[in-house]
């Protein structure tokens, strides 16, 4: 079934510049924190296998994957062949539409197929974090339901197979495709990436030779029964208490939020876009995979996980134009390359996002770069992910200090505690409305609807929109630190602890405090060859900042605690830092 007459190609081609008819649009309403996005171009009622489909008959011959690690190079023609091989084999495992499979692995080929291929089927694809271990496992494969799993033996600290065999030691004495474990009741099949499966699994490469001409003949049929609407993926989001929500998303969501994020950065079919973000995250697989193959682009994979040196390398290599990353990840690779430069000429877009992005770092990113048209995006898993994100062309100063402004076919709203909308250029809690919302969090109505209130996604994230429709994240609701009365926001702080000339990156958070409810704490890593102290950090402070926001309690480390996908957790640091503070005394 084709999408329209006229290809999806055609249909989003234009829009990597400002519409200047649309920029009403982008502007608050009637003096009112409340945008609605431009009506073009338009949405698309489509599947991932048509999004797919329509750049292999257009693209065929070029370049659509390459993993550099595995020495891998795909054309669409090769992707689109071992995406169908994969399905058939999917089919012939036993899997239908609906059913839920695991992937547990980091960024490799087998990934990529994966996602295609169950896309192919209408199997929904559930993203398990690489840094999950065993507890966490066993609560998402059961919450979810997982039928099969599809994992690397290992990956960095972790060794995958010895914690699914923990979980299922019934692998030992069953056959591949039967498993009957106590612990893991839905699973039945285990696929291990390799030549070398275990006792009870099967290997990659198996499962690509299960199938045959009868699983491909049913491929055009299940064509026929998939819609847009399907949910088909479900990815964990890291929550700070309680278990993991299993945020539920449709074709629907994901296929129109690739083609925008995509349209903003004015990709073409003459690019070349290193992802060195995890693909289990909507960064990798929505803004990255989908949104490449919405513009006929090439793909390219530096490793298996994020390494500075190796990233700078193949986007020489590999003369790559555009590149995704967290702000922690070119903070990384701007500091190898003070040390060993590299011919980056080719470069001019991509995205930074995940988490704040400081000012400074974009500032070398557009020069030393060469990413003069890199854009800051904001989003969250639950709105398939992005909002809100800068056009190429915006002024330096709002695409460094801003998140950009609404995304096409979206509302946003700013409220205050009681809900009502607050006037532009006043804080309150971002609530987003539209064709990125989630279907919901997995089996768990409760959260679904603490989360989502008449069509609202509440974000829990602090914000401001100013009188052009340009958005400030300030904070989360609940990183808030309230110390004496005062409302006091972490980013401010952070972003005025940054203009330190020794401080390469800083968190700042609440701990408790007995007499003023909570104190204000920083956690500071320096810059290479500088040792700042915190009376140092202190007297920058000092005079320059109202006095209750400058931190109480300053310590330097070399690290800081992140997911996976380059966001902060304050909450780890909060505990650490009382706890150290506990042992001080």
């Amino acid at each position: 079934m084709s999408i329209l007459n006229e290809s999806l190609a055609d249909r989003v081609s234009g829009f990597g510049q400002r519409n200047e008819t649309a920029e009403q649009d982008l502007r608050p309403q009637d003096g009112k924190s409340y945008v609605r996005g431009p009506t073009s171009p338009p949405l698309i009622y489509a599947t991932i296998p048509q999004l797919l489909r329509d750049a292999v008959s257009r693209y065929g011959p070029r370049d659509a994957a390459i993993f550099s690690e595995q020495n891998i190079r795909m054309s669409y023609y090769d992707l689109d062949r071992a995406v169908d091989q994969l399905a058939s084999g999917l089919l012939a495992l036993g899997l239908a539409k609906g059913d839920r499979v695991g992937i547990w692995s980091p960024n490799r080929q087998e990934w990529v197929l994966t996602q295609f291929a169950t896309a192919r089927i209408g199997v929904i694809l559930v993203n398990i974090n690489p840094a999950y271990r065993t507890v966490e496992l066993e609560y998402a494969i059961n919450k979810v339901g997982c039928k099969a799993l599809i994992l690397a033996p290992a990956f960095k600290s972790s060794n995958y197979l010895d914690m699914i065999r923990s979980l299922a030691p019934e692998l030992d004495r069953d056959e591949p495709g039967a498993l009957n474990a106590a612990k893991l009741p839905s699973l039945k099949s285990v696929v291990v990436l390799g030549d070398n499966p275990a006792p009870g699994t099967l290997s990659f490469e198996a499962l690509c030779q299960l199938g045959g001409p009868a699983q491909q003949l049913r491929l055009p049929d299940i064509d026929k029964t998939l819609s847009p609407d399907d949910a088909i993926n479900i990815q964990f989001t890291s929550g700070t208490t309680g278990h993991p929500k299993g945020a539920t998303l449709s074709h629907y969501n994901i296929v129109n939020n690739a083609r925008y994020v995509t349209d903003r950065i004015a990709l073409t079919d003459e690019d070349r876009l290193a992802v060195p973000v995890p693909l289990y995250h909507c960064f990798g697989m929505v803004m990255g995979v989908l949104g490449a193959v919405s513009k006929g682009a090439a793909l390219i994979f530096p490793g298996e996980a994020f390494d500075p040196a190796q990233t700078l390398d193949v986007l020489e290599q590999e003369k790559c134009t555009a590149l995704y990353g967290v702000p922690t990840m070119f903070v990384a690779m701007l500091q190898e390359l003070d040390q060993h430069p590299r011919n980056l000429s080719r470069m001019r877009t991509g995205i930074m996002a995940g988490a704040p992005c400081p000012v400074e770092v974009m500032r070398r990113v557009t020069c030393d770069m060469h990413m003069d048209q890199v854009t800051i995006c904001y989003g969250m898993t639950e709105t398939s992910p992005v909002s809100f994100q800068s056009f190429v062309d915006d002024p330096t100063d709002k695409r460094c200090e801003t998140v950009g402004r609404v995304h096409p076919h979206l509302e946003v709203k700013i409220i205050d505690s009681e809900g009502r909308i607050v006037p532009a250029g006043e804080q309150g809690e971002l609530c987003t409305r539209g064709y990125s919302v989630m279907k919901g969090y997995w089996d768990d109505d409760e959260r679904t609807a603490d989360s989502i209130r008449d069509g609202w996604k509440h974000t829990g994230d602090l914000a401001i929109l100013d009188a052009e429709g340009f958005c400030t994240i300030t904070g989360r609701v609940k990183d808030m630190i309230i110390r004496g009365g005062e409302n006091i926001y972490p980013r401010e702080i952070e972003e005025f602890l940054f203009n330190h000339p020794d401080v390469s990156e800083v968190q700042v958070f609440g701990i408790p405090d007995p007499k003023f409810g909570e104190e204000v704490c920083a956690w500071v890593i320096p810059k290479p060859g500088t040792t700042p102290s915190a009376e140092d950090l202190r007297e920058f402070c000092q005079g320059r900042i109202a006095h209750f926001k400058v931190p109480r309690h300053f310590r330097i480390v070399d690290t800081l605690p992140m997911t996976i996908t380059g966001k902060p957790q304050k909450f780890v640091m909060r505990d650490e830092m009382v706890e150290y503070l506990s042992s001080q005394t």
